[in-house]
């Protein structure tokens, strides 16, 4: 994909994130655009204030990369809690969404989870949140979604969100994984950094600096003399599973899927939040179309024939040709 895609083509400390619970960053991108994500930032319990200056912190990161991007940012748990507790305002949050449509939503959780071997909880100000419930939210919802858990104990959340369409992030593979984690510090830097851009598209996915920050996570364990105490997993194909960064080569998954799945990896790359000039160019029924094209021609990939036919490459000729006629061209 990433050929056919080249070929075919801060002040932390001086940011204001509103006393209302809700706070926007971001105007329009040049051109506009009506399929531009929405994200989310939902911060926890502190617990220690050391890990409340981290999770501002990195509340601050995505509100930045949102300003940049041009998109809506919504930040729960800064602002001093009022008669509602975190959860029901997030519930509420939820049940005001539209369910459908080609606008992506993007649900960030900063902070501590747990885990009891049969329910994983987001530490929340006021009741927490369970895997569980979240998963009972979304469930009408079948628009594009990620939900990004960076606390520990965080993969029984795999298996209870995940779906078509959806992109599941957690810092940990088991819920016993149940050290504070440094997972969210990364990729909050990673989600807008350029230098994550593997593939060379001129943009970082959420893959991208998932790839990224899981690198990141693991250099802060080897020099710091640690045992790592988390493991990051990245589900999108809608098995459960989930899929280590070190099992990428690039962009691409190079391990089979459980019962033919799709390999982890194809969604996620679509999952942008700072898209580069050349995708702004892009129509909203343009991007849906091409991405549609790129998760067919990915599949197609994937079950190539030990030998392949002349059907075959008249196949991938024809997404081919259609993945160009799609792409902007580059000013001169």
């Amino acid at each position: 994909m990433k050929n056919l895609r080249r070929w075919l083509a801060g002040l932390l400390l001086g940011l204001t994130v509103s006393a209302d619970p809700v706070s926007t960053a971001g105007t329009t991108p040049p051109g506009g655009a009506d399929d531009l994500p929405r994200v989310w930032v939902v911060v926890g319990a502190e617990g220690e204030s050391e890990f409340g200056v981290r999770f501002r912190s990195q509340a601050a990161h995505w509100t930045n990369a949102c300003f940049k991007a041009g998109v809506e940012c919504r930040v729960l748990g800064v602002a001093d809690p009022g008669a509602e507790s975190d959860r029901d305002q997030l519930h509420r949050m939820i049940q005001a969404e539209p369910t459908n449509g080609i606008v992506p939503l993007w649900i960030v959780l900063i902070g501590h989870g747990t885990w009891d071997g049969h329910e994983a909880k987001f530490n929340l100000r006021g009741p927490d949140l369970s895997a569980s419930e979240l998963a009972q939210w979304l469930k009408p919802n079948s628009r594009p979604l990620a939900v990004i858990n960076t606390a520990a104990a965080s993969a029984p959340w795999i298996p209870a969100l995940t779906g078509p369409r959806r992109v599941v992030i957690t810092a940990t593979r088991s819920g016993d994984e149940q050290n504070a984690t440094r997972l969210g510090d990364a990729l909050a830097e990673a989600i807008a950094d350029p230098s994550g851009d593997l593939d060379q598209d001129g943009q970082t996915s959420l893959l991208e600096a998932f790839l990224k920050a899981s690198a990141r996570t693991a250099e802060w364990y080897q020099t710091a003399g640690r045992l790592a105490t988390e493991h990051a997993l990245i589900d999108d194909n809608g098995d459960g599973m989930g899929t280590p960064a070190a099992w990428f080569r690039g962009t691409r998954a190079t391990r089979t899927a459980a019962d033919g799945a799709r390999l982890d990896g194809s969604v996620a790359r679509q999952f942008v939040l700072l898209r580069s000039p050349l995708e702004q160019k892009m129509t909203a029924t343009q991007r849906t179309r091409r991405d549609a094209v790129e998760l067919e021609l990915s599949r197609l990939r994937e079950r190539r024939p030990a030998s392949p036919n002349d059907a075959y490459y008249r196949k991938v000729e024809a997404l081919a040709l259609e993945l160009a006629r799609l792409q902007p061209q580059a000013s001169p």
